[in-house]
């Protein structure tokens, strides 16, 4: 059996899906490149994003109650990066990326983004450097061209992701099996 060791305490799971996240900043959209981010509740959908407390989306958030998630796909990657690279309290963002407006409006939606969530900050947790913002979908925007049978398909999205701390992009592989399906053999073999 291989031996296992440890690599340390800088723990990132792989890989993370790559997205902008829109908010309102000086009266303008303002984005930034954001992985961490994940669905946290089923009912009300609820999804949860980790923003360092120094940056101007977390003010803005904050401030505004309300923000966007855009998944990334590998279209976007270069304009995503400079999201990343580029401080909305030192430059004005708001030319980055072709906006839209749903419901919500202070939360400004990516027009090139496959899908665009619109979110109204339910809760937040302060840690110490960053904070937790979990927000409540409102509206979830995307086109035809993205939709297999009325779902978003991946195939179609061409989403990407990010590993750290490498800081690498990849691009999202093959199907493997099916949730809640491929391990009823193994559930059956534990029934006995």
């Amino acid at each position: 059996m291989p031996e296992r060791k440890n690599i340390g305490d800088n723990a990132f799971i792989l890989p993370e899906p790559m997205t902008v996240v829109g908010t309102m900043y000086g009266g303008k959209p303002n984005f930034m490149a954001v992985a961490w981010v994940t669905r946290c509740n089923y009912k009300p959908c609820l999804m949860a994003i980790c923003i360092n407390k120094k940056h101007a989306t977390s003010e803005s958030i904050t401030a505004n109650q309300e923000f966007s998630i855009n998944l990334a796909s590998e279209s976007m990657l270069e304009k995503v990066d400079a999201a990343g690279l580029i401080s909305g309290r030192k430059l004005d963002k708001s030319s980055l990326f072709e906006v839209h407006f749903g419901e919500l409006k202070n939360a400004p939606l990516v027009m090139e983004a496959p899908l665009s969530l619109e979110m109204r900050l339910h809760d937040k947790l302060e840690l110490d450097t960053n904070t937790i913002f979990v927000g409540e979908v409102m509206g979830v925007w995307t086109e035809d061209q993205y939709l297999t049978d009325e779902f978003v398909d991946i195939e179609k999205v061409r989403p990407y992701t990010l590993t750290m701390p490498d800081n690498r992009y990849w691009a999202v592989g093959r199907q493997l099996g099916r949730a809640w399906h491929d391990g009823k053999a193994v559930k059956n073999q534990l029934k006995g």
